[in-house]
């Protein structure tokens, strides 16, 4: 049995301890907000936060997470609209979709590690891929989000 908190709740998963994450969390504990773009943690599509910090899912066996807290794009807003996915929605950034909850995962991250990104700032941390190209409409996102932060809106 292997036990780690996702989205606030304990959860203890009868699994291979070399099972991804991702598979895990789609599978097993029905939560389907982390995608499956890659498999080789290249896309950011499957982004969560592991102790607060984004990482890869898709390739991060379930073991790793044991005792530790796992938040996915269900989790992130603690039952909230979270600052990060109000401003995508204000500037309208998906348009498939598909890669936003990975995106919106990173974006978070970025935020409580630098409250005031710059554009490089945000290039380099969100190296996520989305193959619709929103990555302008991305990075107003992330600054209308930290804007959201800075005023407490």
């Amino acid at each position: 049995m292997i036990s780690f908190t996702v989205n606030g709740t304990v959860r203890q998963i009868d699994a291979e301890a070399d099972k991804p994450l991702l598979w895990v969390l789609r599978e097993d504990l029905d939560i389907v907000g982390p995608k499956f773009g890659c498999g080789v943690a290249a896309c950011g599509a499957c982004t969560v936060h592991v102790d607060g910090a984004p990482v890869r899912s898709c390739t991060m066996p379930v073991a790793r997470v044991a005792g530790r807290s796992v938040v996915t794009i269900e989790g992130l807003g603690q039952g909230a609209v979270h600052a990060v996915q109000k401003a995508w929605i204000e500037q309208q950034v998906p348009q498939c979709g598909y890669c936003q909850p990975g995106f919106i995962m990173a974006a978070a991250a970025l935020l409580k590690a630098r409250p005031r990104p710059t554009d490089s700032d945000i290039d380099e941390a969100l190296s996520n891929i989305c193959r619709c190209g929103t990555y302008s409409a991305i990075r107003r996102a992330v600054h209308r989000a930290a804007a959201l932060l800075g005023d407490g809106s």
